[in-house]
């Protein structure tokens, strides 16, 4: 009885979830702009959870800055991460061509053009900036484009998130061995995929790196990918210009993702993710708990307070 109550309450949610993308779909992204300035002074006033987690990770990354600027900066960040979820709808229900205009400008095209040319893959690094839906809308529309994909929460959403990620000709695999063969493929094939360096892997996936000086568990698939494919590895991100659209950017990566070791390589990850959120930090998505993992967790010591920041 339980689990049918449970089923019923999802499927609602997810048919008042869908109802809401397909009607924010036929806004215009001025219209959202809007909407998403006055939700996001609210969601740092009434959810402690999001403002804890975004005050906490700006003063452990900005720790010069003035207290009132970072308040500030919380606030533009969950207007933008506001703004990426009233979004999705443009992203991945208005028509293409809509969706297309609204892309204002390219930058660094030519280094996968480039990549691909000398029968190279691309690693794009897609951080949570901007609107990363918007940045997979375009990879997909312009190449070949692998990327990982986990099922969401509800699981009656599937077929409408994956429909969207997948109709400009995406293909999603699952985030396991047989996705990462999937990867593999795709970049000895020349093609382009998708990694999100910002996302904290499981125990045993990852080795701690610094993240603006702070060591941050970060995914080792990089290296695993570059040593066998001697792939190009950029990070992509759409910068959004509110209620106008969006720029695109691809982004050298540092060096060090191309080194054969595993610290090395993800310090280089975490310093692209940091180069590209220096375009704007506030379009960063700040209230993902970035530092969740410490080391003192990883090593078995029972007291992880000197590291532990939620």
């Amino acid at each position: 009885m339980a689990g049918s109550r449970s089923s019923r309450l999802q499927s609602f949610q997810a048919r008042a979830i869908g109802t809401l993308w397909r009607f924010l779909s036929g806004w215009s992204l001025k219209a959202l702009w809007c909407v998403a300035r006055r939700l996001g002074p609210l969601v740092h006033l009434l959810s402690r959870r999001e403002r804890e987690v975004t005050d906490t990770n700006l003063a452990v990354v900005y720790p010069d800055m003035p207290a009132d600027e970072r308040r500030s900066l919380a606030r533009q960040s969950l207007c933008h991460s506001a703004a990426t979820m009233l979004e999705l709808g443009h992203a991945w229900i208005a028509s293409p061509a809509r969706v297309e205009a609204h892309i204002l400008a390219v930058y660094g095209r030519d280094k996968l053009d480039d990549a691909r040319a000398q029968g190279r893959g691309v690693i794009v690094l897609a951080p949570h900036f901007g609107n990363w839906e918007v940045l997979n809308f375009w990879l997909s529309s312009h190449f070949p484009f692998t990327a990982m994909y986990e099922p969401p929460k509800i699981a009656d959403l599937e077929p409408i998130i994956r429909h969207g990620r997948e109709r400009m000709g995406a293909s999603l695999v699952p985030t396991n061995s047989r996705g990462v063969a999937a990867l593999l493929k795709a970049l000895k094939r020349s093609e382009a995929i998708g990694i999100l360096p910002d996302q904290e892997p499981d125990w045993g996936s990852g080795v701690f790196a610094p993240f603006f000086d702070r060591p941050a568990y970060t995914a080792t698939l990089l290296p695993k990918l570059v040593a066998r494919t001697q792939a190009r590895v950029v990070t992509g991100v759409a910068l959004r210009v509110p209620g106008k659209g969006f720029v695109i950017h691809f982004l050298d990566a540092d060096e060090r993702v191309y080194s054969e070791d595993d610290v090395t390589s993800a310090t280089g990850v975490n310093v692209s993710v940091e180069a590209s959120i220096a375009l704007d930090p506030a379009q960063y998505q700040w209230e993902y708990k970035r530092y969740r993992k410490v080391v003192e967790e990883a090593e078995g010591v029972a007291n992880a307070n000197d590291y532990r920041l939620y």
